[in-house]
């Protein structure tokens, strides 16, 4: 079984047999994996008007409660800067509220709406299915190992809680 990355390291080999090109072989596939993933759950945010920041958004408070912008950012998979941009736009569609935080004048609490609520219940089964859909070509055991490679590659990259 042979894929595009290994075509492309082929040509590689030829072109520059003395290049160690093994790590395109990881870094090949997972870029052309994220851009496969990330068009499918695209596809199933959108059936729910949502964006992927918007879901990530909606989703870190629906398993987090009330959280300020700070921690939002540290919670989720957006960048500080688009935590503001994403809650306006959330607070336009009435999916969440932003009210005063009582101990400090200056900060905010980020809270999801009933609609929030409801929006982020209908959208996540959706995308847990995806999810599923995605990972099909794996068994239970693979996908397990997958997961731990990764964890083991992004902890040693400095991603730890």
């Amino acid at each position: 079984m042979a894929d595009h990355v290994d075509h492309v390291l082929r040509q590689w080999a030829a072109a520059c047999p003395d290049l160690d090109v093994s790590p395109m072989a990881v870094f090949g596939r997972l870029s052309r994996l994220t851009r496969l993933v990330n068009g499918e759950l695209r596809r199933t945010f959108a059936e729910h008007d949502l964006d992927p920041s918007s879901f990530d958004v909606l989703a870190t408070l629906r398993r987090g409660g009330r959280l300020t912008p700070a921690e939002l950012m540290r919670s989720s998979m957006i960048t500080s800067g688009a935590v503001t941009q994403r809650l306006d736009r959330l607070e336009a569609r009435g999916l969440v509220v932003r009210t005063p935080n009582e101990s400090d004048g200056r900060g905010v609490h980020v809270d999801l709406t009933d609609e929030g609520r409801k929006l982020i219940d209908q959208a996540l089964p959706d995308h847990v299915n995806a999810e599923q859909r995605l990972l099909a070509g794996l068994t239970p055991d693979q996908r397990e190992s997958l997961a731990d490679i990764l964890r083991r590659l992004l902890v040693s990259l400095g991603d730890e809680v």
